[in-house]
């Protein structure tokens, strides 16, 4: 019992090092304001990043019945370093590929490959508190922004600069991924157990099920809602009326309710059960795309900066969310290639924000309300099959 919590604790720290993905608005900063680099390029580099973060969790997933999660680790620690060096030594206004590659490619398919496996592994430790452990390690996910996001941007400031930033974020998250590799193991017992419980679905199976499918568009919906107001936060934060500081704060406060969102979540997840918390996490959407709808059209600035942190909040229910519906309605013997396909969501929920860059926050955020609002009518549909 103790060595399970060890492990969850190390995943959580390891997963806190790992989100710096999510730091984007902060990180982008420098190519934006020293490359010259466009906000549509930026943009890109999100998409390609949430991309390559599935591909890896995908990847990782397909191998790991034949890799262990060890190696695996070990992989994703190369990549993340590799990537955040080509951002710090070889970045150039003339090499915009790179950022794509190291940083989109590398960086986010290294943390995907991290995130499976942390997960995965840890979870077969946790078979009565799915909820409990999977929103205590999104939850460090989630406060990274916050924490070395800041971190970050500091550095940015001082004497390092941010190529110097980039290449010790780079070799500092590599090495505790490094560290957690060999303390965050699977329960071997446990999942070999549940290898022969006929109630687990393998992929194939689950493929063809029609609850995966509408689980699928149903959190598609739901993670565009953070998806695009974390892309692009400092931004959306200033144009609710909140100057240049108080934006970044407000970029900052919305992280902590990203983590919080993960923590509580999970604990409802435990508490209330399945089917009540499809719901919950459903009405959480349409409160957050609302409220900022309406700050928005107000010009009331507290009003949109409480929606954008609820939209944060609501993200936070995604990767909790799916990790525990994945574990509950497909079992655990194939987990760790049923949540990498369940989170392939992030990809088609990535390109929204692409999708709606063009339009006014007004119409972003009614078409985000009206897919919340599709989502709580999928979700009458959505039963365990």
């Amino acid at each position: 019992m103790k060595n399970r919590w060890f492990k969850l604790i190390t995943a959580v720290v390891v997963l806190l090092f790992s989100g710096l993905i999510y730091a984007w608005s902060i990180l982008k900063a420098p190519f934006a304001e020293k490359l010259g680099f466009t906000a549509s390029q930026l943009s890109l580099n999100f998409t390609v990043l949430m991309c390559c973060f599935c591909l890896g969790g995908l990847v990782s997933g397909l191998i790991s019945k034949k890799v262990s999660s060890k190696l695996r680790m070990l992989i994703a620690a190369v990549m993340v370093c590799v990537g955040m060096l080509l951002q710090g030594l070889w970045l150039t206004s003339e090499t915009l590929y790179l950022m794509y590659i190291g940083y989109g490619v590398l960086f986010g398919g290294g943390v995907g490959v991290v995130y499976n496996t942390v997960i995965a592994a840890v979870n077969s430790h946790f078979a009565d508190k799915k909820g409990l452990a999977s929103g205590a390690m999104m939850m460090g996910f989630g406060f990274s922004t916050l924490i070395f996001g800041t971190i970050a941007k500091n550095m940015f400031d001082s004497s390092l600069g941010w190529r110097t930033t980039y290449i010790l974020l780079g070799a500092v998250i590599a090495v505790v991924i490094l560290i957690g590799g060999f303390i965050i193991t699977p329960n071997t017992v446990a999942v070999n157990q549940s290898k022969t419980n006929d109630t687990d679905v393998s992929s194939v199976q689950m493929l063809k099920k029609a609850s995966f499918w509408m689980l699928f568009v149903f959190f598609v919906m739901f993670a565009a809602v953070g998806n695009t107001a974390i892309q692009d936060a400092k931004g959306l934060f200033a144009r609710v009326g909140a100057d240049a500081d108080l934006a970044a704060t407000l970029v900052g406060l919305l992280s902590v309710f990203n983590g919080l969102g993960r923590i509580v979540s999970g604990a409802l997840f435990d508490a209330i059960g399945l089917r009540k918390m499809q719901f919950v996490t459903s009405e959480v959407a349409i409160l957050a795309t609302f409220v900022t709808l309406l700050g928005i059209l107000t010009d009331i600035t507290v009003l949109g900066a409480i929606g954008l942190c609820l939209c944060g909040f609501c993200y936070g229910f995604s990767p909790t969310v799916s990790a525990a519906f994945a574990a509950k309605f497909y079992g655990q013997a194939h987990f760790s290639l049923n949540f990498a396909l369940l989170n392939l969501v992030l990809i088609p929920a990535s390109f929204v924000p692409t999708v709606l860059s063009g339009c006014s926050d007004t119409i972003t955020f009614a078409v985000l309300l009206a897919m919340s609002v599709a989502g709580l009518i999928l979700n009458i549909f959505i039963k365990k099959a």
